[in-house]
């Protein structure tokens, strides 16, 4: 499985990449390997103020329906719209093109808090 050093991670398989104090956030190689083909991603509204641990997007494969978790709080500020005609782009590139949505934290430290590489590794080897 691919897990970039430069990202951080959640245990339910999102990631955070912090870009000029917003943070940009999708789901992990890990994920979308075991969600099988992407057909659907229910993106957040722009502006939608996000809870850390809550829903705040929805994924649909040919497998299952399975909901993403916020990594931090904050405002929604930008949303991937090309995942609404190109859904398989989370297959394709998880950690590129595939990213979900872009997150103003509430929290100048929440990103911190989120795994490391390792740490997700370790997660998703045991």
């Amino acid at each position: 499985m691919n897990v970039p050093d430069d990202l951080r991670y959640t245990s339910d398989h999102e990631w955070a990449k912090l870009d000029g104090g917003k943070v940009r956030i999708g789901i992990t190689d890990y994920a979308q390997d075991a969600l099988g083909d992407v057909v659907f991603v229910q993106l957040p509204e722009a502006g939608a103020s996000v809870a850390s641990g809550a829903t705040f997007s929805e994924v649909e494969s040919t497998k299952s329906v399975s909901d993403i978790f916020a990594p931090v709080a904050g405002t929604v500020v930008e949303v991937n719209t090309a995942l609404t005609d190109a859904p398989q782009l989370l297959n394709e590139d998880p950690y590129g093109e595939g990213w979900i949505c872009v997150i103003e934290p509430a929290e100048s430290g929440a990103y911190e808090g989120l795994l490391d590489a390792a740490g997700y590794r370790k997660l998703i080897d045991d």
